[in-house]
């Protein structure tokens, strides 16, 4: 057994018996590329393959071997940096908080009339950290408010800003009371809206349809709709989205006003019922986030055809692929949600893609020969404009921990940042 094991004669390695683990805490900033390891004490009779002065790199974890006679221990040792992080801050329980990290601020939009001089913040920080203002204390926030995280060594201070939006310019909606109780995929969309697009703000579909909400300056609105196991069929979607559908008077008054949507994932269904053609995807599928399939490689969808739309400009591409949308890459973990239609005399009804467009009253922007995997309702006299996005490989969300996310995934946000901008126009 190791019964003491200290670095650079400050840091005392915390040892788990039962784990067969030590980790030692260092300064947040403290350099372990070069640490020496200055006491060292073993169980009677025990020998390590280190020793007192013995130099370690440790940006990885080591492996120590202690052996007495014929038997064996082995530790893994590993540091752990002071750490001191909001992670995510939420008003009220209901309006969640935009993190800047880099800048270190947290912005918060709430609707006009809500009474700023008392809120109630619900913070989570990194772990075992302390927080001030405490947790749960109401504070004023008709004035921004500096919130101190700190742990050990380590120490960050944000600025949190709170502003009053009257009329968004960009919706998210959903069928969540707040943001805060969206899933995960969804959650991921939303938040990204926020971060990204300029007065911006989420809805859900009984504040539509209570009129609480003023869609006097909003271009678009954007449903992006996850049902873990998928929808599949009207009556599916019907028995899913009940809280839409109740909000359909003021769906179509913000449509005839020269509204627009960007709808995605099962939303695609949403045209049929706000006054276009009676037609829904048909095929669609989906898996449960829980246990999402981890991809052998990048996934893609054809463009040929479109490469010159606006929603593909810009994107990371493979140069030997130039009519293929790449969204995700090796190790990425999806659910592969999928609301598309079917093209092909075998079945579905569309025999062609001409016959698609002729029936739906839409234009096909992107699939293969078998398949519309986005298609677009555009503007009129009438009516805004409506782009669908209903590919699979249109994923927000990958469990935690999933590797390879980083690379072809940012195409996701590309593509929906070129979709607003579109609409918008």
């Amino acid at each position: 057994m190791i019964t003491e094991l200290v670095l650079d004669s400050s840091y005392i390695g915390a040892i788990n018996e039962t784990r067969h683990t030590i980790v030692a805490a260092i300064p947040e900033t403290y350099d372990e590329q070069d640490m020496t390891i200055t006491s060292l004490e073993l169980s009677n009779g025990a020998t390590a393959n280190v020793q007192e002065g013995t130099h370690l790199n440790l940006i990885a974890p080591q492996v120590i071997r202690v052996t007495n006679g014929n038997v064996f221990s082995e530790y893994t040792l590993s540091i752990k940096h002071d750490e001191a992080r909001i992670l995510s801050f939420v008003l009220n329980g209901q309006f969640i908080g935009v993190i800047n990290e880099s800048a270190h601020t947290i912005t918060v939009q709430v609707p006009v009339g809500t009474n700023l001089a008392s809120m109630v913040p619900t913070v989570k920080t990194t772990e075992g950290a302390t927080l001030s203002p405490a947790n749960g204390a109401p504070c004023d926030f008709t004035k921004p408010v500096s919130f101190t995280v700190t742990y050990n060594t380590a120490s960050c201070t944000y600025l949190v800003t709170v502003n009053e939006m009257a009329a968004p310019h960009a919706l998210y909606v959903g069928l969540a009371a707040t943001q805060q109780q969206l899933n995960p995929e969804e959650l991921e969309a939303c938040s990204w809206l926020l971060a990204n697009v300029e007065k911006s703000a989420y809805a859900s579909f009984t504040d539509l349809a209570n009129g609480s909400v003023d869609l006097s300056e909003c271009k678009v609105i954007w449903w992006h709709f996850h049902k873990d196991g998928g929808i599949d069929g009207k009556g599916k979607f019907e028995a899913n989205a009940t809280e839409a559908l109740a909000a359909l008077d003021a769906l179509k008054a913000y449509y005839t006003a020269g509204g627009h949507f960007l709808l995605t994932r099962y939303a695609t269904y949403l045209p049929a019922y706000i006054g276009e053609a009676d037609c829904v995807p048909n095929n669609c599928w989906g898996q449960n986030e829980a246990d999402a399939e981890t991809v052998g490689g990048p996934w893609e969808f054809s463009i040929a055809g479109h490469t010159d739309h606006a929603l593909w400009q810009g994107l990371l591409m493979d140069p030997t692929k130039p009519e293929n949308v790449f969204t995700c890459d090796a190790g990425y973990r999806i659910t592969n949600s999928t609301a598309q239609y079917h093209i092909g005399a075998d079945w579905g009804g569309y025999e062609t893609k001409e016959v698609f467009c002729t029936k739906t009253g839409a234009k096909d922007i992107a699939g293969g020969g078998d398949a519309v995997v986005a298609w677009e309702y555009p503007a009129t006299a009438e009516h805004g404009g409506i782009i669908c996005i209903g590919s699979g490989c249109y994923d927000w969300y990958s469990v935690a921990g999933a590797a390879g996310t980083e690379y072809y995934h940012q195409n996701i946000a590309k593509i929906t940042e070129n979709a607003i901008n579109y609409l918008k126009k």
